[in-house]
């Protein structure tokens, strides 16, 4: 694989390697070298770095960490001025050249792993629908004299008043209302077309595009579903092209759950299902077509679910999504077609593409820890056999209060997820897949955007309180 490499750089004119990586929250990072650094002894010594300097991981004491190039993981960088080839990598311990615990992709990798040891599966696929926004303005500030944010889009309801060069058009989707009209009212048609264009000489496979639906330019690519650590791979590409491409059209796009207040935020629905001797597990005659084992799976992510909201929406931000009357699934259910319960079953053509969609999630996650989590948990009620009850079939978003209260949900807020999954983690750290010092360090650093949030004075409050 290293020499196909080496001939792929000579053959394109490579003149930089960007070694990419993937922190704690889901970050990509990157560092550069020159072609001429790179032989054959390259992919097997990999690459130093001072990992003291990423959020969350080594001591400055224990700082020298490796990074592993994945050499089946190349692709050349579409943005970049001068060519460069993109390579993702494994961070390892120097003296073992293991996975270091801390490394969302190592621990990906683990899961899978793990799940081919118990002999349950030998492939769990993922499919993860990320929404986004994109917006031609984004102002923001935080110090000691005060805070604000302001959003714009020329696409925004709240525009269809303003003054612009050339005259207001007044096509632009209301407020829920941006989900499938046609241009002129969705004018990210062409955007999205030439974003996808970038994705498939990505290697990506592109199966839909279309607006979503919020005002103000909330977007969805559809991409094919691929092996759990492939995905996650692809999801951070996704966002790195989208972020680009905005960038060069003049716009700003973002992956934060709930940027505007009022309408729909931004989740990151993931398909999965499991497979074994290239059979599909989850197909099978109980309920919605669903196998025994598939149950049990959704039986393991319901019972674990606020464990799984740690990783699956790590955001202060993800748990002002996670309320009613905004097509956020916060009851801990599952139905076929029903878009209200956490857990759905779509509707397939045939038995090979049967699987769950798990609807809570959001693309502010990690998708290396996230999409484990939902691994683990769903293995965990397979092994376990944690069946979820009888499935909901009814609008879970018009129930009755008293009926309603007897549904678990979702966690409330990040601080309420952080303790719940410190308090249920072994199911995590079977087969050492996730570590305690992982998710102590985990539960550390998000601890610490919970009292940043908790400590500073907020615009509403004013709003609120200035007077009293």
């Amino acid at each position: 694989m290293s020499q196909s490499v080496l001939q792929f750089i000579k053959d394109n004119d490579v003149k930089f390697i960007d070694l990419r990586f993937t922190d704690t929250k889901g970050k990509e990072q990157h560092v550069s070298i020159p072609h001429h650094q790179v032989d054959e002894d390259f992919f097997e010594d990999g690459k130093m770095f001072d990992g003291s300097s990423i959020a969350g991981w080594k001591g400055i004491n224990e700082s020298d960490m490796v990074l592993m190039p994945d050499a089946s993981s190349v692709k050349l960088d579409p943005f970049t001025e001068e060519v460069t080839l993109i390579v993702r990598c494994d961070v390892v311990e120097p003296g073992t050249l293991i996975g270091y615990t801390r490394d969302p992709r190592s621990v990906a990798k683990r899961a899978e792993e793990y799940m081919r040891s118990t002999g349950i599966a030998d492939t769990v696929l993922f499919g993860p629908e990320p929404e986004f926004f994109v917006f031609d303005d984004v102002k923001y500030k935080t110090d000691m004299s005060g805070s604000m944010f302001k959003i714009d889009s020329k696409q925004a309801a709240w525009n269809s008043d303003k003054e612009y060069e050339g005259g207001n058009t007044g096509h632009r989707p209301g407020v829920k209302g941006g989900y499938f009209p046609v241009a002129p009212v969705d004018d990210f048609q062409d955007w999205r077309s030439a974003t996808c264009l970038v994705l498939e000489e990505m290697g990506h496979v592109v199966e839909a595009h279309h607006h979503e639906v919020a005002t103000a330019g909330q977007n969805e690519i559809a991409t094919r579903f691929n092996t759990m650590v492939t995905k996650a791979d692809e999801i951070q590409e996704m966002k790195y092209v989208i972020h680009n491409m905005a960038h060069l059209y003049g716009k700003t796009a973002t992956f934060m759950p709930k940027p505007i207040v009022g309408d729909n935020g931004s989740g990151m629905h993931c398909h999965q299902s499991l497979a074994k001797d290239g059979v599909n597990l989850f197909a099978g005659d109980k309920y919605a077509g669903l196998s025994e084992e598939a149950i049990y799976y959704i039986g393991g992510i319901i019972k674990h679910a606020k464990a799984i909201n740690a990783f699956a929406n790590p955001a202060t931000n993800s748990y002002k999504r996670l309320v009613p009357h905004f097509e956020a699934p916060v009851m801990l259910a599952y139905s076929a077609r029903n878009r209200s319960a956490s857990i759905r079953i779509p509707v397939v053509p045939s038995a090979k593409g049967r699987r769950i969609e798990v609807r809570f999630p959001d693309p502010a996650a990690n998708p290396y820890l996230a999409f484990s989590a939902m691994l683990m948990a769903g293995l965990d009620g397979i092994k376990n056999k944690i069946h979820p009850g009888d499935a909901m079939d009814k609008d879970l978003y018009d129930l009755p209060a008293e009926e309603a209260a007897e549904i678990p949900q979702v966690a409330g807020s990040l601080q309420e997820a952080l303790d719940c999954l410190s308090a249920d983690r072994e199911f995590l750290t079977q087969g050492g897949v996730f570590t305690d010092d992982l998710i102590d360090a985990y539960i550390d650093l998000k601890t610490k955007e919970v009292q940043k949030l908790n400590t500073s004075t907020h615009p509403v409050e004013f709003e609120m309180y200035y007077s009293c």
